[in-house]
């Protein structure tokens, strides 16, 4: 007996290669110890990838629709959680900004762009190990005194 009829077997692997790329990205997320891990892309690709799947099955004359929506939806999740701290500085922009992209590479394999999908996979788990430059501030005085706090 064959259950997986028309769509079902074509959407379990699409789900399948979802939750490869999810647990990947989220490990990596999850080894710097980030909050969105495993579970938060894996089923940001799952659903960006279901969504963009659904409008192509439904309305494939017009898949955008349904596309632009999943983009603003996970830009907004993502806006959720970038936070400024007491300090002034901004932080969570680059698990947003890895949220937002999970979302593309559901969208790209939710419309069958495997290869696509698997190579900015690729790249959202080696952009994150690339070096941060980041700006010193120089030292207020050359030995190891305290201000004074009059500076």
């Amino acid at each position: 007996m064959n259950f997986l009829l028309g769509n079902e077997k074509e959407f379990l692997i699409k789900l399948f290669l979802c939750l490869i790329i999810g647990v990947a990205i989220g490990m990596e997320r999850e080894y710097r110890g980030k909050s969105a891990g495993i579970s938060t892309h894996s089923f940001v690709i799952g659903g960006a990838m279901l969504f963009s799947y659904l409008s192509v099955v439904f309305d494939a004359a017009s898949p955008a629709r349904i596309a632009a929506q999943v983009v603003t939806g996970v830009g907004f999740l993502g806006a959720g959680i970038i936070l400024r701290a007491e300090d002034g500085k901004v932080r969570n922009l680059t698990t947003a900004a890895n949220i937002w992209f999970s979302a593309a590479i559901g969208m790209a394999i939710g419309f069958g762009w495997y290869l696509i999908a698997l190579i900015s996979a690729v790249y959202a788990v080696i952009v994150p190990f690339i070096p941060q430059f980041k700006r010193r501030t120089p030292p207020t005085s050359l030995n190891n005194d305290k201000p004074s706090e009059h500076q």
